[in-house]
């Protein structure tokens, strides 16, 4: 009897065991086949270069191989031709470049300041042709300057700025933009 007692439970056991194990498989998830993803095509794209409405160059890029330009900013609508960056300039200052929606009345404010952001000249710029349009319009300023700096005084103070200001008369801040261009006074 305990032979047969012992048999029993070894059955018992067995059956649990191997119910459980077939209970796990038939509830466990089945391994899905793995599709592989396919690799994205390489595109190449020539070495072309376009200059965009601001001046700048830019090359061929995307899946496309397009021209993306750098969006246009109110100041970047207005280009100045003389002085350029940099530039020393001596009385009387002649201005010119062109600009897109920043005149009214076809005229736009300009001051040059030393490198403390002193007003040394105040003017303005007056289109060169029919200014009620988005395209730009060619401009001129003359301003007429004592120079701020003087031989023999330290280099910093031959810095200043010419500040290009977009005509505002809406006062209105989202309608406000400027331009700063670096230059040098001639002592």
């Amino acid at each position: 009897m305990k032979h047969l007692l012992a048999l029993l439970v070894a059955f018992v056991a067995l059956v649990v065991f191997f119910g459980g194990l077939m209970i796990g498989r038939v509830t466990a998830p089945q391994p899905t086949e793995l599709v592989p993803t396919p690799l994205p095509e390489e595109t190449l794209c020539t070495q072309d270069a376009m200059q965009c409405p601001d001046g700048s160059y830019v090359g061929r890029t995307g899946p496309n191989c397009d021209f993306i330009c750098p969006p246009v900013t109110s100041s970047e609508r207005v280009r100045i031709d003389t002085p350029r960056p940099g530039a020393v300039v001596t009385s009387p200052l002649s201005l010119t470049g062109e600009a897109a929606g920043w005149y009214f009345e076809g005229s736009f404010p300009v001051t040059l300041v030393n490198w403390d952001g002193l007003i040394i000249a105040e003017g303005v710029a007056t289109a060169q042709g029919d200014w009620m349009t988005s395209e730009f319009v060619p401009f001129v300023a003359t301003l007429t300057f004592t120079s701020p700096y003087k031989d023999g005084e330290p280099d910093f103070m031959k810095r200043g700025s010419l500040i290009l200001r977009k005509d505002n008369p809406s006062g209105l801040l989202e309608n406000d933009a400027a331009k700063e261009i670096p230059v040098s006074f001639a002592p």
